[in-house]
């Protein structure tokens, strides 16, 4: 193995944890709303999406600045990129409230790979490995048996799944278009903390009205605050940066296949924490989500071709 490979093998496991993580926390942020019951999906999704966008933002400032004629430049990705973020989190959350918080995790994130190889088909014309189809495969057939398994054993009290699921299908659409126009950004030579930063600000600041038309019950008590600050700062603005971290170094397909282990997590939080009782034909998709990462992540031989890092500039 020459330096260069291993060096590339290297950055892959690097972004491969980075993403790992990331839905790892996301998969907290169902079982967290279920604290402040009477706090809209609206605004959850707007505090969470919205101030933790604005905190990537600031925290990128100073790159955004010296970048903003490349950002120019690149407007149509930035644009795209933040109406993608404005819309995921209203569609996301609604979905949870709406089917529950395990289909609408399930839903969300278990299509987000597909479409984010549409995606990648249309606007590149890539071609994806068996390994990923294979894995990928994996990881949707778990989905789907955890989707069964709570829609049957009607655990999660979803006032309306049909439309749950419509947003869920947006939801997961729109993620994977912001994490393609993100990643477009850094192929074209922006880091991704100002990548990120950049669309996540921009969608935050599109976020704003809503938040002030529907968060007012976010300040009636301490734990109503109290979760949306941990939505904004820990799995929105720790785990994007993550997030973009990992989406620097590996696809945006690949990224986010990985993140199917946030309805791992949404799920076993639901046993543990909301006291749901997941059935056996849960657990089986659980293990079929394992499989899907195991495959994607566990080294290959000689036949391997890792993704090349985006030099940082």
């Amino acid at each position: 193995m020459t330096d260069q490979e291993s060096s590339g093998r290297q950055s892959n496991a690097l972004g491969v944890a980075g993403v790992l993580f990331a839905g790892i926390v996301w998969g907290t942020t169902g079982t967290a709303a279920t604290f402040a019951p009477d706090v809209s999906a609206a605004a959850i999704g707007a505090a969470a999406m919205g101030i933790g966008g604005i905190g990537q933002a600031l925290l990128a400032l100073r790159g955004i600045a010296h970048a903003r004629t490349q950002l120019w430049q690149q407007r149509g990705l930035l644009l795209l990129g933040a109406l993608a973020v404005m819309i995921y989190p209203l569609a996301f959350y609604g979905s949870m409230r709406l089917a529950g918080v395990t289909i609408g995790t399930v839903v969300t994130i278990g299509t987000a790979p597909l479409f984010a190889a549409l995606i990648e088909y249309v606007m590149e014309r890539s071609l994806l490995t068996l390994r990923w189809s294979l894995g990928a495969l994996a990881g949707v057939a778990g989905m789907v048996l955890i989707c069964l398994a709570e829609g049957g054993h009607g655990a999660v009290g979803g006032t309306n799944v049909p439309l749950g699921v419509v947003l869920g299908l947006l939801g997961g659409f729109t993620y994977a278009l912001y994490s393609w126009t993100a990643r477009a950004m850094m192929l074209r030579g922006l880091r991704s903390s100002v990548a990120m930063g950049a669309t996540f600000g921009l969608g935050g600041l599109m976020l704003m009205p809503v938040l002030l038309a529907t968060g007012g019950p976010l300040l009636a008590s301490w734990g109503n605050a109290a979760v949306g600050l941990y939505m904004a700062f820990v799995p929105m603005f720790l785990g994007y940066i993550c997030f973009g971290y990992g989406l620097s170094r590996v696809r945006a397909s690949t990224a986010t296949t990985l993140t199917l282990i946030e309805p791992v997590v949404a799920a076993l939080l639901a046993v543990v924490v909301v006291g749901e009782r997941l059935p056996p034909l849960g657990w089986a998709g659980v293990g079929l989500v394992v499989l899907c990462l195991l495959v994607l992540t566990v080294p290959t031989g000689r036949g391997a071709q890792p993704v090349a890092p985006i030099p940082p500039k």
